[in-house]
């Protein structure tokens, strides 16, 4: 199985669209300003391939305060390539052809690419002389909203997915985490088999990993429903929970038998930023990718709360929730109701997948684990047995991540997040958008 896979990945590095993606050109359009002198107007002609056919080569023209216009070239190679995680990483560079030393590209890369305080400014970006301007305080909070966009929504269908389960059943289902990282593998796939049979235009490869990853996703939750939890209907909910980790854990190493350990890495598409405001020197940006990514996961979260309040499932749906023998009495099949349910959350958690994949580039088997715990804290916050909640819930973490990542530590930030379950589960078990106690069932 993993040859099989590695073949289709060595499809889709080679018939990915061009030799070089979007980051790498960004990567070495950025160490243009450092090779000129200061206040030089830079002008980008033209991308291409070097000397070898590994080297990218940028032909830009440099406008130098009191000097004639010159056209100069850049020649970059990276770390990587293919489906490399180091895909876009300068290894070196050279300017008008002639190699930069070892000692200054570590420099240049050090104290110049790398340094966070400044960042360094993309030549190739629109300058954002006709752009708003607004204050810096406005302008920095726009950003960090912007970037928090497919977080909360990621989180948010998750999120549902657990509230679309535990509402009907009172039981968490710990596997869901999982099911995003098998639909980004799923995802992975059909990108690879578009590329393979020449329908390599971006669109129609985001339409294909999507469906894809919605339809293995929905298929491997039927076979957990049928094979794993059909067997556990009158079992109580701590057995269920136990049931659900070792599936989550038989899971997370079926994936890592199918793809491997390393990260599968899928080509950038539609990553350009696109200025949007600006402060002073700083320019608000954001990537077409990541907005429509978000759009299409709230747009899929939408549509499940108008499905669940306006469908004949939906009424069903809450009836079962309600008294599943009442129900029964009135012709609603109580299996049939569940069996849905569980194929229409593990299809959410595939498509949640497939957002990460394309706004990340990539997630490994073992990456749903954290992603599915920071969606259950979601759920708890915004009332786990309501799908509106959940969803709610998902955005209020996504804006505490970005808040926390904006002013405190970065690397305590998933310490605060499970912190931030605790504090919930002990001043309102209920949730912030449900009952004040979990009644009449308890987690």
């Amino acid at each position: 199985m993993r040859a099989l896979f590695t073949s289709i990945l060595l499809c889709l590095a080679l018939a990915a669209c061009g030799r070089f993606d979007t980051d790498q050109i960004r990567a070495c359009r950025l160490a243009i300003p450092a090779l000129n002198p200061t206040d030089t107007v830079i002008t980008i002609e033209g991308t291409g391939s070097g000397p070898r056919a590994d080297i990218l080569r940028i032909v830009y023209r440099a406008q130098a305060p009191d000097e004639p216009p010159r056209q100069r070239t850049i020649d970059c190679i990276f770390a990587g390539e293919g489906t490399a995680l180091q895909r876009g990483a300068l290894a070196g560079l050279a300017s008008d052809g002639v190699p930069m030393t070892d000692a200054s590209f570590l420099l240049l890369r050090r104290f110049y690419l790398e340094y966070k305080a400044e960042p360094p400014v993309d030549p190739g970006m629109s300058p954002g002389a006709d752009l708003v301007t607004v204050p810096p305080g406005l302008a920095y909070g726009l950003q960090q909203g912007l970037a928090a966009l497919p977080s909360a929504a990621i989180y948010a269908l998750l999120a549902s997915a657990y509230a679309l389960i535990y509402g009907l059943n009172g039981r968490i289902l710990l596997t869901f985490g999982e099911f995003s990282a098998l639909g980004a593998l799923a995802a992975v796939v059909g990108v690879a088999l578009t590329l393979s049979l020449s329908v390599s235009t971006p669109v129609s490869g985001l339409f294909i990993a999507f469906a894809v990853a919605i339809v293995v996703s929905a298929l491997h939750g039927f076979a957990m429903g049928r094979f794993v939890l059909r067997h556990l209907d009158k079992s109580n909910g701590q057995q269920v929970l136990i049931a659900t980790i070792g599936l989550a854990i038989a899971l997370s190493e079926y994936l890592r038998l199918a793809q491997g350990a390393e990260l599968r890495w899928l080509p950038p598409v539609f990553n350009e930023p696109m200025p949007l405001v600006r402060a002073e020197q700083f320019i608000v940006t954001a990537t077409p990718v990541s907005l429509a990514m978000a759009g299409l996961g709230f747009c899929a979260a939408t549509c499940l709360i108008l499905y669940l309040a306006r469908s004949s499932y939906g009424r069903a749906w809450r009836a079962v929730s309600d008294d599943a023998r009442t129900a029964s009495l009135f012709g609603i099949d109580p299996r049939a109701v569940h069996d849905r349910a569980l194929i229409i959350a593990c299809a959410i958690c595939g498509a949640a997948g497939v957002i990460v994949t394309v706004i990340y580039g990539g997630m490994g088997f073992s990456g749903g684990f954290t992603l599915g715990l920071k969606a259950l804290v979601a759920a708890v916050l915004g009332g786990i047995g309501s799908v509106p909640g959940a969803c709610l819930g998902g955005l209020a973490i996504a804006a505490f991540e970005v808040l926390w990542s904006a002013t405190m530590p970065l690397e305590q930030r998933d310490i605060a997040v499970y912190s931030l379950l605790a504090v919930t589960l002990i001043l309102r078990p209920g949730g912030f958008f449900g009952d004040g106690a979990l009644t009449p069932r308890q987690v």
